[in-house]
């Protein structure tokens, strides 16, 4: 049994991970900060752990450091139009609070990343540190790479956890909170945005939740034999981008948005209300659109043993079922 600790324990990803954590045994002790709630991705409250509230903008959290072996660090802002005075004050100097803590507590540490501070860069991206010189897409990315540095830094036994775009459980779709790139979907499947601009050969890399709490809860009771790597929680195979309009096209009653180059995507053709909708959505996700990293774990697989489930269409198909069960996507 370990002592852990979990930053963002309330997030969609710390409360899965409490609750696996939980099911195997360790004593975990939650950090949340506004919501007060652990919940695991099917909604119920985590027993049999301990709650604490705590900052990681303030020095040591806020916490009195307790003994742990290890600090899950989850807590993050995840906006990518946030200030870059916000996200350095969470991302990257919360977690310089947060390795404090964990030196104090003589704990390793294991951070919660992304894969895509791999930024510009595409095709095959090695599970290693982001090389200098990389270009971002937005200040989200290169919050998360520079807590990435500040992490590798701090003299601590540590690994980094990078998860891709994650979705809906592997067998049942289920999602306690839909992630932002739902809304693109969302606003698609509602007939809101009818065009759809994509990079042919562009791709999304999406990743069901249970992977990606299962690889970091493996990771956590590994720590001796992950120390000191960069690990890729991800797909077996990434999704086409375009395959996100065509994944509205499969159910009936959803219109079929139409895709198009982004060379050849013209916004003044577009009604005023899309226009505007679809501005915001490309002013947040178009580059995600644009481009296909491919990223490697065999390194993860290697120490955790574990491999993605399908995301394949089955598995599309089970989280546009969910949605429209929720309520999140329109019904016939």
């Amino acid at each position: 049994m370990l002592n852990i600790l979990v930053t963002g324990a309330a997030g969609l990803i710390g409360g899965e991970v409490c609750a696996r954590l939980a099911a195997h045994g360790h004593r975990v002790t939650a950090m949340v900060r506004r919501n007060p709630e652990v919940r695991g991705n099917d909604g119920a409250l985590v027993e049999g752990i301990e709650t604490l509230s705590g900052d990681v903008t303030q020095p040591l959290m806020g916490l009195e450091p307790s003994p742990q072996d290890v600090v899950i660090h989850c807590a993050a802002s995840l906006e990518f139009d946030a200030s870059e005075g916000d996200l350095r004050a969470i991302n990257i100097e919360g977690t310089r609070n947060a390795l404090a803590f964990a030196e104090e507590a003589g704990a390793a540490f294991l951070h919660v990343s992304t894969a895509y501070v791999c930024g510009m860069r595409e095709g095959a991206i090695a599970e290693g540190p982001v090389p200098e010189g990389t270009q971002f897409t937005n200040r989200y990315e290169a919050s998360k790479a520079a807590a990435e540095r500040v992490v590798a830094e701090s003299g601590l036994p540590f690994a980094v956890a990078r998860p891709s775009i994650v979705l809906g459980d592997s067998e049942s779709g289920a999602i306690r909170d839909f992630p932002s790139l739902c809304n693109v979907f969302r606003l698609m499947a509602r007939g809101k945005v009818t065009v759809f601009p994509a990079a042919d050969g562009s791709t999304l890399d999406l990743v069901p939740i249970d992977h990606v709490a299962g690889g970091i809860v493996a990771l956590a009771e590994r720590m001796g034999e992950a120390n000191g790597g960069h690990y890729h929680l991800v797909a077996n195979d990434p999704l086409p981008a375009a395959a996100l309009a065509h994944g509205v096209a499969r159910v009936a009653h959803f219109p079929d948005p139409r895709v198009v180059a982004p060379e050849h995507y013209n916004p003044a053709e577009l009604r005023g209300a899309e226009r505007m909708l679809a501005a915001r959505m490309l002013g947040t996700f178009g580059a995600y659109f644009t481009r296909s990293p491919r990223f490697e774990d065999a390194r993860f697989r290697e120490v955790t043993g574990l491999a993605c489930a399908p995301t394949d269409d089955a598995w599309l198909d089970r989280l546009i079922a969910y949605g429209i069960e929720r309520g999140y996507l329109p019904s016939a």
